[in-house]
C-alpha cells in the first residue's frame, strides 16, 4: 500500500504510483505523460482522448487509442472536420473507442471549430497557459497534486469561449499534465524532468 510517494517499479526505479498497476501504464508514465507535445493536431487528439476518459480510467483510453486512431483518422483536424452524419453512426458503431454520442459528437464540433483556426493557433493557446515552472511546488506524494488549478481554469474558459466543448478545468489539467506544460511527476520519480 502506497502512502502516496514514489514506489519501486518492476526494474526497481521509483515512480509515480499510478504508473505501476500495468505494463501499459510503465510505458506511457515512463515516455509519454509529462513530455512537451506541440502541434495543433497532436494538441487535438490529447485533448480529445482526455475528454473521452472524463468518468473513465485512462487505461481505458490507453488501450483504445489505437483504435481511436483509426476511427478519428489520426486526429488530424483537417479530415476529422469532414466527417459527415455517416461517419457519426460509423463512430458510434466503432467497438475499438467509447461509442458515447456526446463525446464523439464534442470531438467532431472541436474539429469543426479547430479547422478555422490559423495553423499553430490551438498550439499557441495551450501553451500560453502554461504556469512558471519555478513558481510550482515539487509535488511529493500523490495529496500534492490538484486536479484543477487558476491555469487549468483559465485554459478551460479560453477553449470554450473560442467554441471547444468538453473542455472544463480537470479536464483541461489533464491535458496540461499529459502534454507537459506542467511536470507532476512526483519529485522521487525517475520521469520528473531535471531543472
Amino acid at each position: 500500500m502506497s502512502d502516496g510517494t514514489a514506489l519501486a517499479g518492476p526494474d526497481g526505479a521509483l515512480r509515480c504510483p499510478w504508473a505501476l498497476s500495468t505494463p501499459d501504464y510503465v510505458t506511457y508514465h515512463d515516455e509519454e505523460w509529462g513530455r512537451p507535445v506541440h502541434g495543433d493536431d497532436a494538441l487535438f487528439e490529447r485533448l480529445s482522448l482526455e475528454a473521452f476518459q472524463s468518468g473513465l480510467s485512462w487505461i481505458t483510453i490507453l488501450r483504445r487509442r489505437p483504435g481511436f486512431r483509426a476511427a478519428f483518422a489520426d486526429f488530424e483536424i483537417a479530415t476529422v472536420a469532414t466527417y459527415t452524419d455517416e461517419d457519426r453512426e460509423r463512430l458510434l458503431a466503432d467497438a475499438r473507442i467509447i461509442r458515447n454520442r456526446a463525446k464523439i459528437d464534442a470531438t467532431l464540433a472541436n474539429a469543426r471549430a479547430l479547422a478555422d483556426w490559423a495553423p499553430g493557433q490551438l498550439d499557441d493557446l495551450i501553451w500560453s497557459h502554461a504556469p512558471d515552472p519555478a513558481t510550482r511546488p515539487v509535488p511529493k506524494t500523490l495529496a500534492d497534486v490538484p486536479a484543477v488549478t487558476p491555469e487549468s481554469t483559465a485554459l478551460s474558459k479560453a477553449l470554450k469561449k473560442r467554441g471547444l466543448r468538453f473542455v472544463g478545468p480537470t479536464t483541461a489539467y489533464a491535458l496540461m499534465q499529459a502534454c507537459g506544460l506542467v511536470d507532476d511527476h512526483l519529485v522521487d520519480c525517475c520521469a520528473r524532468r531535471a531543472g
